[in-house]
């Protein structure tokens, strides 16, 4: 039950595939990293709705299970997943800035509060901002560039703290062609805790670009999971609805 959770969940981190692969180019060792996180910044999609079905495989210490979801979003406001088979509907999750609702309808429960519940299950904390983040292959983190440095590390721009937090280690690899996301890894060992978020490629649609494949690898002392998210199909600015009620006599999940 908390595996199938933490897969719809997990899904709204989900890519967004087109029809042109980028082609990678040389990274400029001399680019500062006001300039590199100006032009990462610039690569934020510009759209209003986007729509479309992902392939999620999930993996942990006990099984290894696969769905095809779709996945509908307004940009800023929601984002809203339905994994379903044969027309039947096994779980919906509906993400606002405010709250992460969720209910699956094997076991006849549902989750609705903050983002604590996800929060957990990748080991550290997330928000609706952070969440559409990883969505669109951008950053997590907040850059001040007084206090980040750039390197030019196989092709790559990595950016990182001058002085890494104890308790925070982070590090943000950019692609030179279009400045998306390449990978981004947080590490807490004093939580024995580490995400790591890896982008394979972009693709371009409507002038954006957009992840076609992430891999997010969660390790924690309870151990390790890993989720592959493929998008088989994309439209954007679309004419779309975000159906959800939870339904009658559910077991709320307790965290």
């Amino acid at each position: 039950m908390k595996c199938f959770a933490s897969v719809l969940l997990l899904a709204l981190l989900v890519s967004c595939k087109g029809t042109k692969q980028v082609a990678s180019t040389t990274a400029d060792a001399s680019a500062t990293v006001k300039n590199v996180m100006t032009s990462h910044n610039a690569a934020l999609p510009d759209f209003k709705t986007l729509a479309g079905r992902v392939q999620v495989v999930y993996e942990d210490d006990n099984k290894l299970q696969s769905i095809t979801a779709s996945i509908r979003m307004e940009k800023d406001k929601k984002i809203w997943i339905k994994a379903s088979i044969l027309g039947i509907t096994l779980a919906k999750v509906l993400i606002t800035p405010e709250r992460v609702s969720y209910y699956e309808t094997v076991g006849n429960s549902y989750f609705d509060g903050d983002f604590e519940l996800l929060s957990s299950f990748l080991g550290t904390e997330i928000d609706f901002e952070k969440a559409q983040a990883i969505l669109l292959g951008q950053t997590i983190f907040s850059i001040n560039p007084s206090k980040y440095t750039s390197a030019v590390v196989t092709n790559k721009y990595r950016i990182q703290p001058k002085v890494q937090p104890q308790n925070f280690i982070h590090s943000l690899f950019l692609e030179p062609t279009n400045f998306k996301v390449y990978s981004q890894t947080i590490s807490q060992p004093e939580d024995n805790r580490v995400l790591s978020v890896k982008y394979n490629g972009y693709d371009e649609i409507e002038g954006g670009y957009y992840p076609s494949e992430i891999m997010i690898n969660a390790t924690q002392k309870e151990g390790e999971s890993k989720i592959e998210l493929n998008y088989k199909k994309i439209d954007l600015n679309v004419s779309i609805s975000f159906p959800f009620t939870i339904p009658d006599g559910y077991t709320k999940i307790d965290l």
